[in-house]
């Protein structure tokens, strides 16, 4: 699975995840708004995570197993 795909996929659940959370947030009662913008904080902070934190980590640790990446000597 390439990344580009896990990228938009996550994506995609993401915006289709929103759109019940945002009706709760606009047309639900006051327990069920504080709740839906809980959710709703934790879909983007989940989103911004998998996007620009996990795939990037995920590209290093690729080619960090593929030997391509090389650790730079430490001083002393």
């Amino acid at each position: 699975v390439s990344i580009r795909q896990v990228v938009r996929r996550s994506i995609y659940t993401s915006i289709f995840t929103l759109i019940p959370v945002t009706a709760l947030l606009i047309f639900g009662e006051s327990t069920l708004s504080d709740f839906a913008f809980a959710l709703l904080v934790g879909i983007l902070a989940g989103t911004y995570s998998s996007i620009f934190v996990a795939s990037p980590v995920l590209s290093l640790y690729k080619a960090w197993r593929a030997g391509s990446v090389r650790r730079s000597p430490r001083s002393a």
